[in-house]
C-alpha cells in the first residue's frame, strides 16, 4: 500500500462517466450540466474515462474506443475544446468534489502522436512491425518502457494534467512497470500533493495468462505499494459465479474476509457492482429486492463506492465502447434516494477503521460487521430477498435501521430479516 493512503477514502463515492454517452450531446458541457444532479447523490470523486482524441487506424465500431488514444496530450474534439474541459472541472472543483481522469499507459492507437515522432519506443515484432501482447486488443500497440526517454515523456504528460485533474485512473496499470508508477507517482506529488492514485487491477485469472506468456503483470499487492486504491476483481469471478449459481456464497464471503489479512492495514478497494467493462447490476441482479440488498452492500463494504452513470436509476443496458449509445436516464426505478441514504452511512467513522468480517448465512444471507473498539457497525443483507430470523452480537435493544425503513429490534441476540437490507450501529458485547 501507498505508507500515505488515508483510510479516509474508504468514506468516500466515486462516479463514473463516460462522455460520449452520458448524454445525448455527448460533450464535457452535457456533463457540467448534470453536475448538480450528480453531486446531489453523494458523490466525492468524478472519474471521466479517457478524454482524449481517439485515433483512426483500426478504431473498433463506427467511432472508436476511447482507450486508443491518439494524443496524451489533447482533448477529444468531439467532446470539446480544452476551455470546455477545463470549465467543466472547475465546477467539479466548486461543488465540493474532485476530478479524476483516465491515464492509459499501456499502449495507445496505431496512428498515434507517439507512433509518429517515436516508434523506437514501441513493442515490435519479429517482423519488425507494431503490435501488442494482448490479441483481441486489436485497435492498440504496446509501449515499449525498456525506454527511459519514454518514463520522461509520460511522467511529464501526468505532471501538465495533474494542474489540472486531483488524480488519475490508471487502465490495466499491472501491465506498466511498478518502478515506473512509483516515479511517477513522487513527481506528480510535487504538483499535485494528494494526488489521488486508482489502479485498475486485474483479475488472478488475467495474470495468470499473462506470465504465462513470459511477460509481467502485477498482483494487488504490488500494486497497492504505488497506488492509494485499486479494483476489487480478485473477489470479482466469486461476485459472478455466486449470481449465476456457480458458487455458494460462503464461496464468496471467505474471498471478501480474506482480504483482511492479505493487504496492507490502510488498503482501499474500488467496490463496484458494475462498469463499462462489465454487465450493469440491474442485468445481472434483475430482481428489485435483492439488488436493494446488493446495493446497501456496495457502500457498506471496506472501501471507496463505485458508481458507474446510469447505476443510480438502475440501467440495465451497458452502452458500447465503440458506438454512440446514450444512457437511458428513464430507465428507473430511480435507485438516487437509496444512494444518498447510504452516502450518509458511508461517513460512519466504523467505515474509516475497523476490522471487517462477512459471513454467509441460511437462506442467502449475508451477515457483515465492521468492529471498533467500544462499537460495532452490523449489516444483514438478504441477496435473495430472504426472510429468517438471524443472530447478532449485539445487546437486546432498538436501534436505528441506517439503510432506511423502520427500526431494528434485537431481542434475545435475534433480529428478524424481512428481506430488506438492516444496517444498525452497536456496542460491542464482551
Amino acid at each position: 500500500m501507498a505508507r500515505n493512503t488515508a483510510k479516509a477514502y474508504r468514506n468516500q463515492v466515486m462516479y463514473s462517466v463516460y462522455v460520449r454517452n452520458h448524454s445525448k450531446e455527448g460533450t464535457f458541457e452535457a456533463v457540467r450540466r448534470d453536475l448538480e444532479r450528480i453531486r446531489a447523490l453523494g458523490v466525492d470523486i468524478i472519474w471521466l474515462m479517457p478524454i482524449h482524441p481517439i485515433g483512426a487506424k483500426a478504431h473498433k465500431g463506427t467511432l472508436g474506443c476511447p482507450y486508443a488514444i491518439s494524443d496524451y496530450r489533447a482533448v477529444n474534439p468531439e467532446y470539446g475544446a480544452l476551455e470546455d474541459f477545463r470549465r467543466l472541472v472547475e465546477d467539479i472543483h466548486r461543488l465540493g468534489m474532485k476530478c479524476i481522469i483516465d491515464v492509459v499507459y499501456n499502449h495507445t492507437s496505431p496512428d498515434s502522436w507517439l507512433v509518429n515522432n517515436h516508434p523506437e519506443w514501441f513493442y515490435h515484432k519479429a517482423d519488425g512491425s507494431l503490435g501488442n501482447h494482448i490479441g483481441d486488443w486489436s485497435d492498440v500497440v504496446d509501449l515499449d518502457y525498456s525506454n527511459p526517454e519514454l518514463w520522461d515523456y509520460q511522467i511529464d504528460t501526468l505532471k501538465y494534467w495533474a494542474s489540472i485533474v486531483d488524480g488519475f485512473r490508471c487502465d490495466v496499470a499491472p501491465l506498466v512497470p511498478l518502478d515506473f508508477w512509483l516515479r511517477a507517482r513522487a513527481e506528480v506529488e510535487k504538483v499535485r500533493p494528494g494526488c489521488f492514485w486508482l489502479s485498475e487491477s486485474v483479475e488472478p485469472e488475467f495474470i495468470t495468462h499473462v506470465r504465462a506468456e513470459g511477460l509481467s503483470a502485477l498482483s494487488d499487492s504490488e500494486i497497492f505499494q504505488a497506488f492509494d486504491a485499486c479494483y476489487d476483481y480478485d473477489i470479482y469471478g466469486e461476485y459472478r459465479d455466486y449470481l449465476e449459481g456457480k458458487l455458494p456464497l460462503e464461496g464468496y464471503a471467505r474471498c471478501v474476509s480474506r482480504q483482511e489479512f492479505i493487504y496492507p492495514d490502510n488498503y482501499v478497494k474500488l467496490r463496484f457492482l458494475e462498469n463499462h467493462d462489465q454487465l450493469r447490476a440491474r442485468f445481472l441482479i434483475p430482481d428489485e429486492t435483492a439488488l436493494t440488498n446488493w446495493t446497501a452492500l456496495l457502500y457498506f463494504q471496506k472501501g471507496m463506492t463505485m458508481l458507474y452513470g446510469g447505476q443510480e436509476v438502475s440501467c440495465g443496458h451497458l452502452p458500447s465502447l465503440f458506438d454512440k449509445d446514450p444512457v437511458d436516464w428513464s430507465s428507473g426505478p430511480d435507485r438516487s434516494e437509496q444512494m444518498q441514504r447510504l452516502y450518509k452511512l458511508k461517513q460512519n467513522p466504523l467505515l474509516t477503521d475497523s476490522s471487517y468480517h462477512v459471513r454467509a448465512l441460511n437462506g442467502d444471507i449475508l451477515y457483515a460487521v465492521h468492529q471498533g473498539k467500544e462499537r460495532q457497525l452490523i449489516g444483514i443483507f438478504a441477496l435473495k430477498g430472504g426472510q429468517a430470523p438471524v443472530a447478532v452480537s449485539a445487546p437486546d435493544g432498538r436501534y436505528a435501521n441506517l439503510a432506511g425503513g423502520e427500526d431494528v429490534e434485537v431481542k434475545f441476540g435475534r433480529v428478524s430479516c424481512c428481506g430488506l437490507p438492516i444496517i444498525f450501529e452497536a456496542p460491542r458485547l464482551g
